[in-house]
């Protein structure tokens, strides 16, 4: 009885081994015959499913596609509060800036120097202009920066445009004034002599009359 029953159980044991070889191999035709893309996907899921039997989960994109777009925010945050902070400290600067540096640094009127305030504050320095200027006392008020004044504003400022003229030619002869026009004589910001044989010369802006725009400016080269 225990002979056959050894026997029966061998022939079981060989006709099963028999049974796998050829399904292993009939698996193994189909997977050659399939296309690559089958086996991509097939490899795939075989790999996510050994990655789920071994405790492991694959990475969530949507987490780290979250936590990358954060610090960009976070820099585009800093950026905008940087911006504001320098928009702040231009206007700030803007704010202080005086009018007569503003006048000076406007496109056309490098031939100005900046004059002192104690200069025009000094009502001797500033005799005879009143008759000469329209809205004199809104005028100096604007170029010293005393108050603004919003009415007949383009008149006012017209007018300290002029009279800030007449002041600077006054200034000049003195000697903090000479001293500022011959900064900018070597600064070349009155220009160079066109002429070949003055080498660049630095020149000179030369007025001809004192009566407000009864000329414009000439250009005088000291080397002809």
């Amino acid at each position: 009885m225990y002979r056959g029953e050894r026997v029966s159980g061998g022939s079981k044991g060989e006709v099963g081994s028999v049974d796998r070889n050829r399904i292993n191999e009939t698996l193994d035709k189909q997977l050659e015959q399939s296309s690559p893309s089958t086996l991509r996907a097939i490899n795939g899921k075989d790999k996510s499913a050994n990655a789920h039997l071994m405790g492991k989960h694959p990475p969530d994109h949507h987490c780290d596609s979250r936590s990358a777009s954060l610090p960009k925010a976070n820099a585009s945050e800093d950026e905008s509060e940087t911006d504001s902070e320098e928009s702040d400290v231009s206007g700030s600067d803007a704010d202080d800036t005086s009018w007569i540096s503003w006048f000076c640094n406007l496109l056309g009127n490098e031939f100005f120097c900046e004059v002192d305030d104690d200069y025009i504050q000094d009502d001797f320095n500033l005799c005879g202009l009143s008759s000469q200027v329209p809205y004199y006392d809104y005028a100096l008020d604007l170029i010293l920066d005393v108050e603004s004044h919003e009415e007949q504003n383009e008149l006012v400022e017209s007018a300290a445009e002029m009279l800030y003229g007449l002041i600077h030619a006054r200034y000049i002869l003195t000697s903090k004034g000479m001293a500022a026009m011959l900064d900018k004589y070597k600064n070349y910001d009155f220009g160079r002599c066109p002429r070949v044989y003055c080498c660049g010369q630095p020149c000179l802006p030369v007025g001809q009359s004192d009566i407000p725009r009864a000329s414009t400016v000439k250009i005088y080269c000291p080397r002809h």
